[in-house]
């Protein structure tokens, strides 16, 4: 994994510098402490930067930014592609030159002059975010990977298209400016993050996961989506037609394993040391036991845990697995004062907020593992999503059969809406209601039951939170919306709108979906890439660390996909069939002991010292004087949380990174903080 930075002034000669490359690409030295580099074309165009960890092919010929064999493509890319090596040969065969032993970004090179953009897509298997410049066409293209593990920003400043990995290397352009984007602001609200393309920087947007960008000599923009998560492209229907039902558990059953064990061992690929984040759950110990299959040396396994709230440590767990496959184990406890003290680096680091409090402990781990010299580690996100591993998507599934249906089909409209009303209005009387009045309003107006497996403020909240008045004109957002970048629906302020965005063409092109599968492909769209990928990219990435996602390999998620709900949850088992697929690879008590989840006490925390603090400084925050928010609301939600009559944590923790990040990236207080 690496940083890469792009400028290219369409049109315009001379504007591209040396020095202005060089101050974006060295925002990000800690994405690549290995070596930097640059290039400007001749006529100072375009300009790339490149910020490089060293994975594949060491050497100093595998620097880049990378041209093909006469310049006139050039490459910065960012991740790993580990199908690299079976077209290399072919790519020989056809009369490419190769100045490097084995470097994958070399393949992308040649792949993209043999193949085209999407002929390249459609064969490499990776995690990646890169930018070609093609002289022939004279266009710049962008693309990231299907899942979106690797992230991409781009913007547009006055003549001139800038991309990046990081949003503070867009920063350091001389033309950037720097304010909130409140349409933004109000779908963070209820996802914890922003919907790609938004950020929460007024101008600046993020490649989708599973998209490609195209930048022509004009400035015009255009944007295809090269993969959907979605059925049809995992299973032949042939595969399993006339199958016995032991048959067909077979069969899934296999199917997983094969391909766990298969993407598993393709991220064991490197030349550096490579370990795994270990908790004891399934996830986790699945992933030590298939990398010692593939390892002559002990596996580097680490763990976090707490020192003030032991109850929520899986330390025992993990040191079962960890004794189980003889893994050279590390652990790191940390308490409240841990958190204080990395609070400033957290704001720093994600850029743009992520109001998941996982990103704590996830430093410490991160930077456990690269203080003990691993440079990779491989984590288990993309499990619970695809196999339904979490007790809120069961929760979601029995509200939608047993209540859900029967409300919406069969009681008559008028007392649908009738019922929503009183049961919003009684929401406003107790705080521990808005969750179930939103439901019961979201029945009542035909809309989905399941936006998300991580909700903050609903909408019936959020309208009591916000003054909508307030956020004035959308108008920076047409030329996105006129290239086809942004849907226009999302400058609403509904949250509604980035779900139905999703699921209305997936309806289309998949009617008839159980209802567990077209949830999926929500967190596919939204959550999966643009949070939990997120916090490990930007965590992971502040201490230099890459982090491999096997669980998310495109051959095990469209696998996945064709497999219907009731196979997931059978008997009203969560992640039924992973668990059958590890039975006798990892210990038994580990497949079917309680999951816990990673987390953190900030619910206790808050209760504290600390929620005085976080209260003082939200309530005080220049973010505060833009007029967004009901201060009384947020008063009452540290008052009620305080009290216990409600855990408002979350939404605590979400404005709390929401101002902290105003203040420091808007309001000035980055350049006090020596950053």
């Amino acid at each position: 994994m690496c940083g890469i930075v792009g400028v290219y002034a369409y049109g315009k000669p001379g504007r591209v510098t040396p020095d202005m490359i060089t101050q974006m690409r060295d925002t990000m030295g800690h994405r690549g402490p290995d070596g930097a580099d640059l290039w400007i074309s001749d006529d100072a165009r375009i300009g790339f930067g490149h910020r490089r960890l060293s994975f594949i092919d060491l050497s100093n010929l595998a620097k880049q930014p990378m041209p093909n064999e006469d310049g006139r493509v050039w490459i910065t890319f960012n991740g790993e592609i580990y199908n690299h090596a079976r077209y290399r040969t072919p790519l020989e065969q056809a009369g490419h030159r190769f100045r490097t032993d084995h470097s994958d970004t070399e393949i992308l090179v040649h792949g993209y002059e043999e193949w085209g953009l999407e002929g390249l897509l459609e064969r490499i298997s990776g995690d990646y975010a890169f930018g070609i410049y093609d002289a022939d066409q004279d266009a710049l293209f962008l693309a990231r990977d299907r899942i979106g593990v690797k992230p991409l920003y781009f913007a547009v400043f006055d003549g001139e298209f800038v991309f990046g990995s990081e949003i503070k290397a867009l920063l350091e352009h001389p033309k950037a400016e720097r304010d909130i984007d409140p349409f933004a602001m109000v779908h963070y609200l209820s996802f914890l993050t922003t919907p790609a393309p938004m950020t929460m920087f007024k101008g600046i947007y993020k490649v989708p996961a599973g998209c490609w960008l195209k930048v022509e000599a004009d400035g015009r923009i255009s944007m295809q989506r090269h993969f959907d998560a979605a059925p049809g492209k995992g299973i032949d229907p042939s595969e399993t037609k006339g199958l016995s039902n032991q048959a067909l558990e077979d069969f899934y059953v296999g199917g997983i394993k094969q391909r766990l064990h298969d993407a598993v061992e393709r991220r064991m690929i490197a030349d550096v040391p490579i370990g795994v984040f270990l908790s004891g759950g399934i996830d986790s110990s699945a992933n030590v036991a298939l990398m010692s299959q593939f390892s002559d040396k002990p596996i580097n396994t680490f763990t976090v845990g707490f020192k003030d709230f032991t109850g929520l440590n899986e330390l025992d767990y993990a040191n079962i697995a960890a004794k189980r496959f003889n893994t050279n184990h590390h652990e790191v406890l940390i308490d409240e004062n841990d958190m204080i003290g990395y609070l400033d680096s957290l704001i720093h680091h994600q850029d743009e907020p992520l109001a998941d409090w996982v990103c704590i402990p996830l430093y410490f781990v991160s930077k456990l593992a690269s203080d003990n010299g691993i440079k990779g580690v491989q984590v288990g996100e993309g499990s619970d999503e695809q196999f339904c591993g979490y007790a809120s998507y069961m929760g979601y599934l029995q509200l939608y059969h047993k209540y859900w249906s029967p409300f919406r089909n069969y009681l008559p409209r008028p007392l649908q809406r009738a019922a929503a009303m009183a049961a919003v209005g009684a929401s406003n009387l107790n705080p521990r209601l808005p969750v179930y009045a939103d439901i019961i309003d979201r029945a009542s107006r035909d809309r989905e039951h399941f936006w998300t497996g991580a909700m903050v403020f609903w909408n019936t909240s959020k309208d009591r939170l916000m003054r909508y008045d307030a956020l004035g004109s959308a108008d920076h957002h047409l030329p996105m919306i006129e290239a086809g970048v942004l849907d226009p629906s999302y400058l609403v302020p509904d949250s509604y709108n980035v779900i139905q965005s999703f699921l209305e063409p997936f309806d289309a092109a998949h009617g008839g979906q159980d209802a567990l599968t077209r949830m999926i492909h929500n967190e596919f769209r939204l959550r999966l890439p643009e949070l939990l990928l997120m916090r490990v990219d930007k965590i992971s990435m502040s201490v230099s660390l890459e982090a491999r996602v096997p669980f998310l390999d495109h051959e095990l998620v469209d696998f996945s996909f064709d497999i219907p709900e009731e196979w997931k949850t059978k008997n009203g088992t969560a992640k039924y069939l992973l668990k059958k697929a590890v039975e006798g690879l990892i210990p038994h008590e580990l497949i079917y002991r309680k999951k816990m989840g990673f987390g953190a006490p900030m619910a206790d925390w808050l209760r504290g010292s600390f929620g005085e603090r976080v209260e003082r400084e939200l309530l005080g925050s220049s973010l505060m004087e833009r007029g967004f928010f009901n201060l009384s609301y947020i008063q009452n939600l540290f008052a009620h949380h305080r009290s216990k009559k409600a855990d408002a944590s979350l939404q605590i923790w979400t404005l709390y990174n929401l101002s902290s990040w105003y203040d420091y990236w808007i309001g000035g207080k980055q350049a006090q903080r020596g950053h």
